[in-house]
């Protein structure tokens, strides 16, 4: 601890990479809305095909929305060119 008023150098930038193919998107919602649907479907009593089958669909209407905001973020991380 100092009392030089000095803040620390910022960190370096993130490397530019692409964004995560539409597979990984999907199946990570996918993963997402059946863990929050499998705990409703145990409290209400549905059966576990029902509850995968809802996410299946879920997480394939999510993951056009997950990318294209994946794709904004790493637009937006990009330095400007110099």
């Amino acid at each position: 601890m100092t009392t030089d008023p000095i803040p620390p150098p910022a960190p370096d930038a993130l490397p530019a990479r692409a964004p995560r193919p539409l597979i990984v998107h999907f199946a990570v919602d996918s993963a997402v809305a059946f863990l929050a649907l499998v705990m409703l479907g145990l409290i209400v009593g549905v059966a576990w095909g029902i509850t995968a089958f809802v996410s299946l669909v879920i997480g394939a209407i999510a993951c056009r929305y997950t990318h294209r905001a994946e794709m904004r973020a790493l637009a937006a991380r990009q330095p400007p060119p110099t």
